[in-house]
């Protein structure tokens, strides 16, 4: 088949239909103060709103990309972005947490039609493996980048606009890229084979959250162990359904052979990871500088810039550094800097952040761009063309799974660590409910709430998330230091097993 010769425009309009996708993912956490304030939303509330729109992806990128394949990338894609501008609008204006949660759920759905189409286009349209390492390595920027831009992007909004307004940037972005991407995207015809049947979507789908969901749940004092367990058995038992009928199929809705690939394997492993960990600590991050050092949004996220522009560098960078080490060396070396920088950041004082905390934050944003794009060149040059929309479902999922499991794990690291480090005023304790001492944002509630007197709970609360900050970054530097070691294990043989395929 013949290059489109205007495939870098399609690069152009695929990766434009990215970036509010990505930027999604991120630009809420630098909101949470102000949602918690404005809709009087719990901590359990805010940590739904935040990490259902990752856990919902993370079930239906699987069906998405398999579908997709069959029913043909662009028209998905195309419908994916309408769902998105209608969940936009939706989400903007929601009166409760509730309505809030129930659109984030459709921004999933919308954007799990949308992300494995990005990358299964890149991959149909890029036959040439130096194109396409480039390519995929502007993706990588546009997905490190926009991730780490969400919170700025989202602290420059809220320094004008109400919280609403960082869900309906969207809309001029959707007006944007849909008619380009209408115009230029190619007309192919599906050549993928397999059954795709809504049970076994759904399946899929209510296997992965509820698992997900008993793991969460299952951290939390004072749910029933009895119904934790038993809603944990129930999507572990799907899942294994689910894989069971996939395996006996002669068509399967999704080819568990990809798995048998090890650049397939760690890079599922690596995005589950290092995006769980990073989603975590951008959060807890966020609100430290907003809570504790008492930055406003936009100062918050501008904080986090030298990250923004490292990532930026990283991604075309990583093309070239993985031709020149290997993909081993790049992905061990890439996680061990990460690892570092993060366990610096941990020990650093965010009141007086000097220029060591912004080298630490770019060598973070650079060393996890380099890494995880390495690991999409050597994941979607592992697949067939064919399999292309499953292949970069997987590697979604993993991305979306591990960031709201992150969320989840490291919010609940978090809660625990803040709820036995504050120190309430014995002044106090008779007027307080007991929810004051759950989380940062629930103590400055109940400190906005009593009017003078609540000085001395605010600065309980704030010297409590110090230590707890402290503790999530240290656990998250310890796993990506531990990945690495399991990366360079795994992908031994893999430079041997790429050049002896790329001879045959």
């Amino acid at each position: 088949m013949s290059l489109p010769r205007n495939r870098w425009l399609v690069l152009f309009a695929v990766l434009l239909a990215f970036v509010p996708i990505v930027i999604d993912m991120t630009i809420l956490h630098i909101a949470v103060p102000s949602l918690t304030l404005a809709l009087g939303a719990s901590g359990t509330e805010i940590l739904w709103i935040i990490d259902i729109y990752p856990l919902m992806m993370a079930g239906l990128l699987v069906p998405m990309g398999t579908l997709a394949d069959r029913l043909g990338h662009r028209r998905t894609l195309l419908i994916g972005l309408a769902v998105f501008l209608v969940a936009s609008v939706i989400a903007a204006f929601a009166p409760t947490a509730a309505v809030l949660i129930g659109a984030r759920v459709l921004l999933a759905v919308g954007a799990s039609m949308v992300m494995p189409n990005v990358l299964a286009i890149i991959r149909q349209t890029f036959d040439d493996p130096r194109e396409r390492g480039m390519a995929l390595g502007l993706w990588g920027t546009i997905g490190s980048a926009g991730a780490a831009l969400g919170p700025l992007a989202g602290g420059a909004l809220l320094e004008h606009f109400w919280w609403g307004s960082v869900f309906l940037i969207n809309v001029p972005v959707m007006l944007l890229v849909w008619p380009l991407a209408y115009a230029t995207l190619p007309r192919r015809k599906p050549t993928a084979a397999g059954n795709w049947t809504i049970g076994q979507a759904l399946v899929l789908l209510v296997g992965l959250v509820s698992t997900v969901y008993a793991i969460k749940s299952g951290f939390k004092a004072g749910n029933s162990p009895i119904v934790t367990g038993a809603t944990l058995l129930a999507g572990l038992a799907l899942l294994a359904w689910f894989v069971r009928q996939q395996r006996r199929s002669a068509t399967p809705m999704l080819d568990l052979t990809l798995f048998g690939k090890p650049a397939i394997t760690m890079g599922m492993v690596m995005a589950i990871v290092v995006s769980g960990a990073l989603a975590g600590v951008e959060l807890t991050v966020a609100q430290e500088l907003q809570f504790v050092v008492g930055y406003s949004p936009l100062e918050a996220g501008l904080f986090m810039m030298p990250l923004v522009v490292a990532s930026a560098i990283g991604g075309p960078l990583a093309g070239y550094v993985t031709g020149l080490l290997g993909l081993r060396m790049v992905a061990t070396l890439s996680l061990l800097a990460a690892a570092g920088s993060l366990a610096g950041l941990g020990l650093s004082d965010f009141h007086n952040p000097g220029l060591g905390v912004i080298a630490l934050m770019a060598t973070l944003g650079l060393s996890l761009s380099i890494g995880l794009t390495a690991s999409s060149i050597a994941i979607m040059g592992s697949a067939p063309a064919d399999k292309a929309g499953a292949a970069g479902a997987l590697e979604g999922t993993g991305y979306e799974l591990g960031a709201g499991l992150g969320i989840t794990l490291f919010g609940v690291l978090l809660s625990a660590s803040y709820a036995s480090a504050i120190r309430l005023p014995a002044e106090l304790a008779g007027a307080l409910p007991p929810s004051a001492s759950h989380s940062i944002g629930e103590t400055m509630t109940a400190a906005d709430r009593i009017g003078d007197a609540g000085a001395a709970l605010a600065a309980a609360g704030r010297a409590a998330f110090s230590d707890a900050h402290a503790m999530v970054l240290l656990t998250a530097a310890t796993l990506i230091g531990v990945l690495a070691m399991v990366v360079f294990v795994a992908l031994r043989n893999y430079r041997e097993t790429a050049v002896a395929s790329a001879a045959h």
